[in-house]
């Protein structure tokens, strides 16, 4: 079965940008964000997602990638 990863450390690390600053500027808390960093989230708000993105001045395919399934099913 593929897994959504989140790639959110990757992007933070790209801009220079730590994760409480953030945090601060989408309007969530650290916890959360922490949580969502972490990929131990059921899912993301829309809106949320275009904050991050308009934050970090990227894509959603730049923050969410999948899996590759190794399972030999399709």
């Amino acid at each position: 079965m593929k897994q959504i990863i989140v790639r959110l450390d990757v992007m933070l690390a790209l801009r220079k940008m730590k994760a409480k600053d953030l945090a601060e500027q989408i309007g969530i808390t650290e916890a959360n964000l922490s949580l969502l960093r972490t990929g131990k989230v059921k899912g993301v708000r829309f809106e949320t997602l275009a904050r991050l993105c308009d934050a970090l001045e990227c894509t959603p395919g730049d923050l969410l990638d999948i899996s590759q399934d190794d399972s030999g099913h399709s």
